[in-house]
C-alpha cells in the first residue's frame, strides 16, 4: 500500500464542443507516492494511452507514460495535467499561463484560448493550449521506409502524396493521403514505428482536416482517440508547406467513435498553439 495514497484524476482531453470524445487520460497530483520503478507498471494496468505523475507541483514537472514506454512530450496529458492541477487550486506564476517541464523541456500553456463553438457547454476556463514544442527531426522519409508504412497501412504507395518525419519527442513520421475517405478505411498491419496520417475536408466543412495516429505497443499497432503531439508536429509541416492556414481544427477519433477536435492557431511570433478542451471525469485516491 501506498503511503500516502495516490490521487488519481481521470479527464478527456480534446473533446468535441458538446463535450463528448475526446482522449482519456489519468493524473497522479502527488507522483512522488507512486514509486519511480512502479510506474509503468500503473501506466500498464489503467490503460490508458498516457499517464501523468506529476512529481514537482510547484515547479510544473512531470513524467508521462504509455502502457509501453516513458514520454519526452505528449500533446494531450499535457493539457490535461494542467487541468487538474489548476482544478485543484493551482496557481499559475504568470497571469494567463502555466509553465510545465517535462522531458521535452518548458513547455507553455495558457487559458481559454480557443475560441467555443456556439454550441460549446465548455466554459473557457477548460479550453487549454500549448505551444508547439519544436521538432527534434523533421525532412523527407526515405523510399523504402514510405513502402513498409504504405503496406503497414494495407494502402498502395501511390495513395501516399507526401510523407515527412514530424518528431517532437514521440517520434512521429506522417503521411498525407488525397481524402478523409481513404483516411477512415486504413485498417493497419503491425509496424514498429510511429505512424499520424492526415487528408485534407472539402473546403467549407467544419473542420480542416482528419487525422488518425498510430504506435506500436507490445507487437500490435495501437490507435489513439485524439494526439496533441502529433497535431502539433502535423501542423508544423502543414503550415510551413502552405498545405494549410491557421487558424483550423482538426477532427481526430472519428474512426473510433470518440471523434475529438483540436484547434491549430499561429499567433505574430510564428508560434503554433493546439489547443481544445478538457473535462473531469473521475478525481479520487488509490492504493497500488
Amino acid at each position: 500500500m501506498l503511503s500516502p495514497m495516490a490521487e488519481l484524476h481521470v479527464l478527456r482531453v480534446f473533446v468535441a464542443p458538446e463535450g463528448t470524445g475526446g482522449n482519456p487520460l489519468g493524473v497522479f497530483l502527488n507522483g512522488p507516492a507512486v514509486p519511480t520503478g512502479r510506474r509503468q507498471a500503473v501506466a500498464a494496468d489503467l490503460g490508458f494511452s498516457e499517464t501523468v505523475f506529476v512529481d514537482d507541483p510547484a515547479a510544473g514537472g512531470v513524467r508521462i507514460f504509455t502502457p509501453a514506454a516513458e514520454l519526452p512530450f505528449a500533446g494531450h496529458p499535457t493539457l490535461g495535467t494542467c487541468h487538474a492541477w489548476l482544478a485543484a487550486g493551482g496557481t499559475p506564476a504568470s497571469e494567463g499561463f502555466v509553465v510545465q517541464q517535462c522531458g521535452a523541456g518548458l513547455i507553455r500553456i495558457r487559458r481559454g484560448a480557443e475560441p467555443a463553438a456556439p454550441a460549446s457547454s465548455l466554459p473557457a476556463r477548460d479550453r487549454l493550449a500549448f505551444a508547439a514544442p519544436p521538432l527534434v527531426r523533421s525532412g523527407p522519409v526515405d523510399e523504402p521506409l514510405v513502402g513498409r508504412v504504405a503496406g503497414a497501412l494495407g494502402i498502395d504507395r501511390a495513395a501516399i502524396l507526401a510523407a515527412e518525419w514530424v518528431d517532437n519527442g514521440p517520434g512521429w513520421l506522417a503521411v498525407l493521403l488525397g481524402s478523409v475517405d481513404e483516411v477512415l478505411a486504413i485498417r493497419p498491419d503491425f509496424i514498429d514505428q510511429d505512424v499520424g496520417v492526415v487528408a485534407p475536408y472539402p473546403a467549407g466543412s467544419p473542420a480542416a482536416f482528419e487525422l488518425r495516429a498510430f504506435f506500436p505497443v507490445g507487437g500490435s499497432l495501437v490507435e489513439d482517440p485524439v494526439t496533441g503531439s502529433l497535431n502539433a508536429s502535423v501542423a508544423q509541416w502543414l503550415l510551413g508547406s502552405g498545405r494549410a492556414s491557421a487558424p483550423y481544427v482538426a477532427s481526430q477519433g472519428t474512426a473510433l467513435g470518440r471523434a475529438g477536435r483540436a484547434h491549430i492557431d499561429r499567433d505574430s511570433s510564428g508560434t503554433i498553439w493546439v489547443g481544445g478542451g478538457t473535462l473531469s471525469c473521475i478525481e479520487g485516491q488509490i492504493s497500488i
